[in-house]
């Protein structure tokens, strides 16, 4: 493919997979992009897609066209959202040698981070700076009186038109961030919006259903297709203030310094009302959140250390709970930027993630059977609350965590094998104060059991009363693999 898109070649239409119904919401569009994706086994970790940017299969084919954009080569500055399908693209902007910049997440402490690796770095140590682990490690923050000028901007989504229209997972961030970048004269008009999905996620979204302050696309990757959308609608120049809510400033600071900037700029900054949860589920029209179709097998072992499969629905309610409570609990409510909790998030108590997580309730059982994974290699020093945010980072939280940080181990317990894997994955490169940490399966999963000591690890005989991570940093009695 050449490195400059021939627009005066005829633009062939290739009809979408996904059909979309009249009068279809924007959580329609997303449930039924969610389902496809797994029911079509098109993701790889982390899954369920549901509630997130899916990383689908084939991201990293499709990042890597957007060196292949003539902006990308006159661009200095690129912008590129921390999702995981995007780790290819970050890569190519750092193999490029250009400007990296990551939103911090959820907006917690600014805008912007600058990725920069290591003096001379190496191919794999790009990889590393271009994951997620790289964003923690080698970023500086970017404070907003700095001038920046970003050239290209690369976003996720769920959905997009090859009109570029964009639909996002329905928290709204990517939109909040282009506003406040266009509000800091960071981006204007010429500034070039790309996004990177699998062909299955471009598919006919409605004109009426988007909103002033959603963010268009210029350009389209997939692993087939480079896509110029010729974008009629505006994108957002600056913040829509009456989107927001004073329950929003108090989440962002960030923002609390753009609005005092606005308003000595005489600007009308005026801030909507919050709605109740039940109203902003009713605004967004958030349906009920399902989870992936396929039936997963629970892998239990009796006394005798044998092993048996059986599907138990009731336990995959239970598996499905943490990730949906998780999400929930994580949107802010009211406002044109983000979805809200709806019904379902009403009765949930919340924990703020700084304070030593929360993404179970502290009402919920473990399951009967739960599968081990061995954290060793835990520096001296290191606090668990530490641990657990590195776990929650890579969405690796487990459903119990024995914390024995004195024999520089820790045990995280999963609903089953399929999950503790997923976990395996995502913290194979963790590395905490310098020290790489070691996870693999507990002796007691590969039939490595001591004399006399039952497969099953022990648990209570009543629900936890707080979180079960929480609950059990001090628990060093129970019986653990070596």
């Amino acid at each position: 493919m050449s490195t400059v898109i021939n627009t005066m070649e005829p633009v062939i239409k290739v009809e979408p997979v996904i059909i979309v119904n009249p009068g279809a919401t924007k959580w329609d569009i997303r449930q039924k992009v969610w389902d496809y994706i797994e029911d079509n086994n098109l993701a790889n970790f982390p899954r369920p897609v549901h509630n997130r940017i899916p990383n689908f299969k084939g991201a990293f084919t499709a990042c890597t066209k957007v060196s292949e954009l003539q902006v990308f080569t006159q661009a200095t500055e690129v912008k590129v959202d921390p999702d995981k399908p995007l780790e290819g693209a970050r890569l190519a902007v750092l193999q490029a040698q250009k400007t990296l910049l990551v939103p911090t997440p959820r907006l917690r402490t600014g805008l912007f981070n600058k990725i920069t690796p290591p003096q001379g770095a190496t191919k794999e140590q790009l990889r590393i700076c271009s994951s997620s682990q790289g964003v923690r490690d080698f970023s500086v923050p970017f404070d907003l009186d700095e001038k920046v000028k970003v050239d290209l901007v690369v976003v996720g989504s769920v959905a997009v038109s090859e009109k570029g229209l964009r639909i996002g997972k329905g928290e709204g961030f990517a939109d909040l961030e282009y506003a406040m970048m266009a509000s800091m004269g960071a981006v204007n008009e010429s500034t070039v919006v790309v996004t990177i999905v699998h062909d299955c996620q471009v598919v006919d979204i409605p004109d009426e259903i988007m909103e002033s302050h959603d963010l268009t696309v210029d350009y389209i990757l997939t692993p087939t297709r480079v896509i110029k959308t010729d974008c009629q609608v505006p994108k957002p120049q600056g913040i829509f203030w009456n989107k927001l809510n004073s329950e929003k400033l108090e989440k962002i600071p960030i923002l609390k310094k753009l609005l005092a900037l606005e308003e000595q700029a005489g600007k009308d900054v005026t801030l909507g009302v919050a709605p109740t949860a039940a109203e902003s589920g009713m605004q967004t029209g958030q349906p009920k959140r399902q989870t992936r179709r396929r039936p997963r097998q629970n892998i239990q072992q009796d006394d005798k250390g044998e092993s048996k499969q059986e599907n138990i629905e009731s336990e995959k309610r239970v598996r499905q709970r943490p990730a949906r409570v998780r999400k929930d609990s994580r949107g802010d409510g009211g406002g044109g930027y983000e979805r809200g909790k709806g019904k379902r998030g009403e009765n949930l108590k919340e924990k703020n993630p700084e304070e030593g997580g929360g993404e179970v309730p502290s009402q919920r059982k473990l399951p009967l059977s739960v599968t081990t994974v061995y954290l060793g290699g835990i520096p001296a020093g290191l606090r668990v609350s530490e641990l657990k945010a590195a776990l929650r980072e890579r969405e690796a939280a487990p459903l119990r965590l024995t914390w024995q940080g004195a024999q520089h181990r820790a045990f995280l317990d999963y609903s089953d094998p399929q999950a503790a894997e997923q976990a395996l994955e995502a913290l194979q490169d963790l590395s905490l104060n310098g020290h790489s940490l070691q996870a693999e399966l507990a002796k007691s999963q590969r039939g490595g059991k001591r004399s006399g000591q039952s497969n099953r690890r022990p648990r209570p005989s009543t629900p936890p009363k707080s979180n079960p991570a929480t609950a059990d940093e001090s628990d060093t009695n129970e019986n653990a693999e070596q």
